[in-house]
């Protein structure tokens, strides 16, 4: 997934979820922001940022902050990325779910529930729900950074769809050199423990990291995932501990 236009900036401040302020050179420019998670410990005063420029005249604002630089990492947080990058993956062989699919279809309701998409192939038909994640400690990375009630009501509608369809959730890593994938459990309990469960009935939790560029992304390979409640992620402190 590339993106056009690409220029770094300061991050100064974020004015509320979907606006923040950013510097370059002497002008401060309104960006839009497009992850409502809190993202506290990427969008931090001074920091580098990478901004894509759209000359849509019906948008509020021209550019878009798709990327964050945390110390030697580049971590993108651009939430319609994820998406993108399962439907690419799931058509060039990069995201394994056992078979090549002959039909993907994104947005599909099932129940009270709209999922990421519906998959066909091999006589079989999949359920899958897509979660991209930027937070990341020391390596090991988790979701979510904030309590998600719908979240948390995909994962059950995952588990109640299973007597038609298999069931996948796939965690996007927006960034390079992530070792392990756990589920949040101080910032979300319900989701973290609900996840563990939704794994025991039988739905299939894979995560995949990614490239990386300035102006690109790409899925590059499944990590492993750990569902027990054993990491501890201390934002303030920024680093990892064992419970």
């Amino acid at each position: 997934m590339k993106y056009k236009s690409i220029m770094s900036a300061t991050f100064l401040y974020r004015k509320n979820r979907f606006i923040s302020v950013c510097k370059k050179g002497f002008l401060e420019l309104e960006v839009y922001v497009p992850n409502t998670g809190r993202c506290n410990e990427l969008l931090i005063h001074g920091t580098k940022v990478y901004l894509a420029y759209n000359d849509n005249p019906n948008r509020k604002t021209s550019y878009t902050l798709i990327m964050v630089q945390k110390g030697d990492k580049l971590i993108n947080i651009d939430s319609q990325a994820p998406n993108t990058l399962v439907e690419e993956g799931l058509n060039n062989g990069k995201i394994d779910i056992g078979f090549s699919p002959t039909y993907i279809k994104r947005e599909y309701t099932h129940g009270d529930s709209r999922f990421d998409f519906y998959i066909e192939g091999k006589n079989k038909k999949i359920l899958l729900e897509v979660k991209g994640v930027t937070l990341e400690n020391c390596g090991i990375t988790a979701f979510p950074d904030a309590p998600t009630k719908r979240g948390l009501k995909h994962i059950k509608g995952l588990v109640n769809s299973q007597d038609e369809y298999e069931a996948y959730i796939v965690f996007v890593i927006q960034m390079e050199d992530a070792k392990i994938f756990t589920p949040n459990y101080v910032t979300d309990k319900d989701f973290s423990e609900t996840l563990k469960n939704a794994k025991e009935n039988g739905v299939n939790i894979i995560a995949y990291n990614c490239e990386v560029f300035k102006n690109e992304i790409n899925i590059k390979e499944e990590i492993p995932v750990d569902l027990e409640e054993i990491w501890n992620l201390d934002l303030q402190n920024q680093k990892t501990n064992l419970k």
